[in-house]
């Protein structure tokens, strides 16, 4: 038999004694033998042991249901709470960054090379929290700081175009967070932790500090089953003074979970989700100079901003006995900024999405998933002021199983979109992919998926200036269209108690008419000369792009002697990102903002009660930005010494993390998490150094 979504199942044995076999995908099966006498009545508990990182993976992000990582398609990487938590992860962003493949410039996901730098507009990952949008109605943009790393289940990363199941803004990939329900144990864990920035290696950078900055935090969540209903309660509070001038981040965030299960009927349940967060930040964009002046803004840069963010999703599911589910997922998104100094740049937005979905297995052959979804967006803004969008879809995509070794999987997607009375656009893609068990332990895969994403409101109508630097509308802007292809082999592995895998990818991606931040002059129709006001950026339509490349990760886990467990992960990236829309006598072709190889990798050792683990992220030199950054214009300097700077740092960078940590009595646990253990000084975007060494202390206490 098969159980419910909440685990209840119905068996029925003549008297006598009988083993059952319990198993669940991602965890060890259990066999029990039971005596039933006549005429008993038996209520069996059974809880399973979730496997270690390995090919038997539950995951539900490739076709929204349940599978193993094995037998998926695609490409995608898992992250576990754990490392969430032992990395002391201040947001979503810094745990994202970390796993091979991909990269946040600046806050702006990208996967695979399939995105650069746009000045926080416009994503081509989708991201998801519980399988629902959370980018903003007006921005397309992802509030990392928002998301609840608090209470996480896992984190599942699709590389490569998913807009056949998830719609625009997945053209590049999707990273879905997904937030855990509770155990049969009650669970509550309390984290505190505090820190400070140390001085960076160019000691004038910091001239101006009367004291080291410092950041501390707290977090707390809480999770149990009150008889039919599971309840998870959380909270994070942090202060950040930054190591920059103006330059820092507050915020209080409050979330929780209800689900209740309906004893009338047999695979009824509903719920409500909730997250509230007020914060207080200053974000830093344009240095001074690349010298003493790197960490402190320049003049008419600083933007103080207080933001209130909100989110509710009410929901409701039905499992029946003949694995038929039904489901509708609702979701509404609030955003508010408010500027102190520039109220003239004062903007909210509100977003409004729901979902049902029909899923049924048949036979264990046949996964089935259809749905339609609605998204409408309402935004007012002082900057590109008010707007309405709406999107409608319908969706669908079978998983077949031929026989026990050849999966198929193909899906379909029609989107049609409307911003204000004017801009309406349709797009139907497609999806196919195929996985062959060449051996017990031996995956190929191969898959191709076309993508799509309809420009933001911000893209399209922002008008705004920070500094010397403008940002100016563009209401012409085009939808850009796309593809994404691999083909991939996975080799499980075990060595004595190690086990893991090896995964081998190669990837193509093609882009038609790619919207790219782009620095230029724009002076109006009526002017004859320009001026330093008509220097900026603005979001264009470049023409076409093809990125290659290949990509090999490992992990792997288990135990290498008495008490001593190794943890790991690597990987490796080379991307080969071309702008097709360049003459061929451009020497350098490479699509601006991106990295032509990078690693990226974790170890984690435990032995008894002493734990140690390192990260280690390394990237190659940024080799081509916008050239007015670089470059004068109009006799003009936007970025002070940067020209010279990256002449002198053209190496890439290598940044090493390390976290020491002992578990005492009572589930406490005490850790020293020393960041950029080298003091490696290494730039994301132009103009952005990245952090000096810092330290901190975590102490963690779980009931």
């Amino acid at each position: 038999t098969t159980s419910d979504k909440q685990g209840n199942y119905h068996l029925e044995f003549p008297a006598g004694t009988h083993k059952i076999q319990f198993s669940f995908v991602g965890y060890l099966s259990l066999i029990r033998t039971i005596k039933f006498q006549p005429g008993d009545n038996l209520h069996v508990d059974i809880l399973l042991t979730q496997r270690a990182v390995n090919l038997n993976t539950a995951v539900v992000s490739a076709g929204k249901f349940r599978q193993k990582l094995s037998d998926i398609t695609l490409s995608m990487a898992v992250i576990k709470p754990n490392f969430i938590q032992n990395t002391n992860t201040l947001n979503m962003e810094n745990a994202v960054n970390k796993i091979p493949g991909v990269e946040v410039l600046d806050g702006q996901a990208s996967i695979r090379g399939g995105g650069g730098y746009s000045y926080g507009a416009g994503s081509r990952v989708l991201i998801l929290v519980d399988n629902l949008p959370i980018l903003t109605a007006d921005a397309s943009q992802v509030k990392w700081n928002f998301l609840p790393i608090e209470n996480i289940d896992q984190v599942e990363i699709i590389k490569g175009a998913a807009s056949a199941l998830y719609g625009s803004s997945a053209l590049n990939g999707v990273i879905n967070i997904r937030t855990a329900w509770p155990g049969l144990q009650a669970k509550t864990r309390i984290t505190a932790y505090g820190g400070f920035y140390g001085k960076p290696i160019r000691q004038e950078l910091a001239w101006w500090w009367t004291k080291h900055p410092v950041m501390t935090g707290i977090r707390f969540s809480h999770s149990q089953k009150l008889k039919q209903t599971d309840l998870v309660l959380g909270a994070d509070a942090l202060k950040n003074d930054g190591y920059r001038q103006d330059n820092y981040e507050k915020h209080i965030r409050f979330n929780f979970k209800l689900r209740h299960r309906s004893k009338k009927t047999e695979g009824l349940s509903y719920g409500l989700n909730s997250n509230i967060q007020w914060q207080n930040t200053s974000d830093f964009f344009i240095w001074q100079n690349a010298d003493s002046g790197a960490f402190l803004q320049v003049a008419g840069a600083t933007a103080p901003t207080k933001a209130f963010r909100f989110n509710a999703d009410p929901w409701i599911a039905f499992f029946d006995t003949h694995h038929n589910e039904y489901s509708l997922h609702t979701r509404y998104f609030k955003v508010r900024n408010r500027f102190a100094t520039n109220p003239d740049k004062n903007n909210e937005s509100a977003l409004y999405y729901g979902q049902y979905q029909y899923h049924r297995r048949f036979h264990k052959l046949l996964e089935l998933s259809a749905g339609f979804s609605g998204l409408y967006g309402n935004t007012h803004s002082e900057l590109y002021g008010n707007h309405k969008n709406r999107t409608l879809a319908l969706y669908a995509q079978t998983d077949f199983k031929w026989n026990a070794r050849f999966f198929t999987s193909l899906g379909f997607r029609w989107e049609d979109y409307h911003l204000d009375i004017h801009d309406h656009e349709s797009a139907p893609v497609f999806r196919a992919g195929i996985n062959y068990h060449l051996a017990t332990y031996t995956f190929l895969r191969a898959s191709f998926g076309q993508g799509f994403r309809f420009p933001s409101v911000a893209e399209k109508y922002t008008a705004n200036s920070l500094g010397s630097i403008n940002v100016f509308p563009n209401p012409d802007l085009k939808s850009e269209k796309g593809w994404s292809s691999e083909i991939g082999l996975k080799q499980g592995f075990k060595i004595k108690n190690w086990r893991g895998f090896l995964d081998l990818a190669a990837f193509w991606t093609q882009y038609r008419d790619m919207i790219e931040f782009t620095f230029g002059i724009y002076k109006p129709d009526s002017a004859t000369i320009p001026t330093i006001h008509d220097l900026g950026f603005k979001s264009l339509n470049i023409g076409n792009a093809r990125i290659q490349g290949i990509e090999f990760n490992i992990h792997g886990s288990g135990k290498l002697a008495n008490h001593l467990i190794l943890s790991a992960f690597a990987g490796y990236t080379y991307k080969n990102p071309i702008d097709l829309s360049l003459a061929d006598t451009v020497q350098n072709k490479i699509l601006k903002y991106r990295y032509r190889h990078s690693a990226k990798g974790d170890l984690a050792f435990q032995y008894k009660k002493i734990e140690a683990g390192f990260t280690i992220l390394y990237h190659s030199f940024m080799e081509r930005i916008d050239k007015a950054f670089e470059d004068r214009i109009l006799g003009f300097e936007i970025f002070k010494g940067l020209k010279n700077y990256r002449q002198i740092h053209d190496k890439g960078s290598m940044v090493l993390d390390l976290r020491l940590a002992y578990n005492f009595p009572k589930q406490i646990r005490l850790s020293l998490l020393i960041n950029n253990l080298t003091n490696r000084e290494y730039m994301g975007r132009p103009g952005d150094i990245r952090p000096p060494r810092s330290f901190q202390l975590q102490f963690r206490w779980s009931l």
